[in-house]
């Protein structure tokens, strides 16, 4: 089952993490004011953030890492037939052996990491590699980013909330500095699910801090959410 968007189609039959909300969020959310000339997602499953950074920017690498198998291949299928697949390049990989070797500078780096911190695992090992912190820990994350981002590079993930001073505290031992953060709710009433955040190398004292909230009610979209989303989303 294809998922198209408004430029692109992703298939993700043989991924264990399916599209979701964070995936697109953090694509759309993602500043790319520095203009990059190079990009690197990290954890690409399906390649959807990649995808959409093809999109939204004019850099000419845009390279993926992944290290499912399956993911791997169907990342490497939805670029070759996305109208950006000159510039889009999957790499199949881990993390630590991809900074091993480090080839090049990136001037944007994001991720989308695996983030079930709770102690259970299912019977579907794909999933739970997807899945896990364990899997990639975001001290790893903070290193590889610190490691490849060029000196004037961004730095952008999403996370869930509840780690956002953590990670924080991570970052700013590597001196990557918040340089935008956005705390995403999923309805006006409940708690702040996500944050977005941004990095740089350039201590910023005055970044802004807001919240997104994504629906009212259910299906019922806020105008805010829209205009972030409306160039990717068929309904939208």
């Amino acid at each position: 089952m294809s998922f198209k968007f408004k430029q692109f189609s992703v298939e993700q039959d043989r991924c264990a993490m399916k599209i979701g909300t964070d995936g697109v969020l953090l694509g759309a959310w993602t500043p790319i004011e520095n203009n990059p000339f190079s990009i690197l997602d990290i954890g690409a499953g399906t390649g959807v953030i990649a995808l959409m950074l093809a999109q939204r920017s004019h850099a000419e690498q845009i390279d993926a890492l992944e290290i499912d198998e399956e993911a791997y291949e169907q990342s490497v299928d939805n670029f070759e037939n996305s109208p950006w697949s000159d510039r889009l390049f999957c790499f199949h990989a881990g993390l630590d052996e991809f900074v091993e070797e480090p080839e090049d500078e990136y001037d944007l780096i994001v991720s989308n990491p695996p983030f079930y911190t709770e102690d259970y695992k299912s019977d579907n090992e794909q999933r739970d590699l997807a899945r896990f912190a364990d899997a990639m820990p975001f001290e790893d994350l903070i290193e590889a980013a610190d490691l490849l981002l060029s000196e004037n590079g961004l730095f952008a993930v999403i996370i869930p909330y509840k780690e956002e001073q953590k990670f924080l505290a991570l970052a700013k031992d590597y001196e990557l500095y918040p340089l935008k953060i956005t705390r995403v709710k999923g309805t006006p009433t409940t708690e702040i699910k996500r944050s977005l955040l941004a990095f740089s190398r350039n201590e910023n004292v005055n970044f802004p801090i807001d919240e997104l909230i994504i629906e009212t009610s259910r299906h019922q979209y806020t105008s805010e959410y829209i205009e972030l989303t409306k160039d990717y989303y068929l309904k939208m």
